[in-house]
Parts: structure tokens; sequence; C-alpha cells
């Protein structure tokens, strides 16, 4: 189960702009070493709960394009959700 669902990942992930993929890689990194909480005062990301339908999630920036948005778990984890490109008239 675990590597079908890592494909799933490897594949999506392959579909991104590199540039995006190595923003997530290093969202990732910072969040596993510094925790959600601390990784979210860094301005850059933008970091925010969302509203509506993705009441319950928040998002971050990874470009001005390309937002990831996730859950967060108990014990200072998150579940990433998706990755998605948005453009100007989706806000």
């Amino acid at each position: 189960m675990e590597r079908v669902l890592f494909d799933k990942v490897r594949k999506n992930l392959n579909r991104l702009p590199i540039h995006i993929v190595r923003n997530l890689q290093r969202w990732a990194l910072q969040v596993e070493s510094l925790g959600i909480q601390e990784v979210r005062k860094i301005p850059g990301y933008h970091d925010e709960p969302l509203r509506g339908g993705r009441s319950g999630q928040r998002s971050i920036r990874l470009s001005k394009s390309y937002r990831a948005f996730y859950t967060e778990i108990k014990g200072d984890k998150v579940n990433l959700i998706q990755v998605e490109e948005v453009n100007k008239h989706d806000y």
C-alpha cells in the first residue's frame, strides 16, 4: 500500500514545474526540523487558514500561481492534501 501511495505522489510531482517541487521539498524539510508552528511564522509562505468548502485546511504559497493545501495532525505533523495551480480568476 505504501509503495502504491508513494508512486502516485511521485507521479503527481513529476507533473509540476521543478521550482515548485523544490519549494515544496524545502517547506517539508523546514516542517520536519522546526515544526509546523515555527514554519507558519515564515512570512514568505503566507500560511493561512481556509474557509468555506476548505474549512479546516490551510494553504501555503509555493509561488505566485501555485498553492499547497494541508491539514494539521496531532503532534506537530501535517497531511499534504494537494498542490494546485491557481490563476487570478480563482481568487
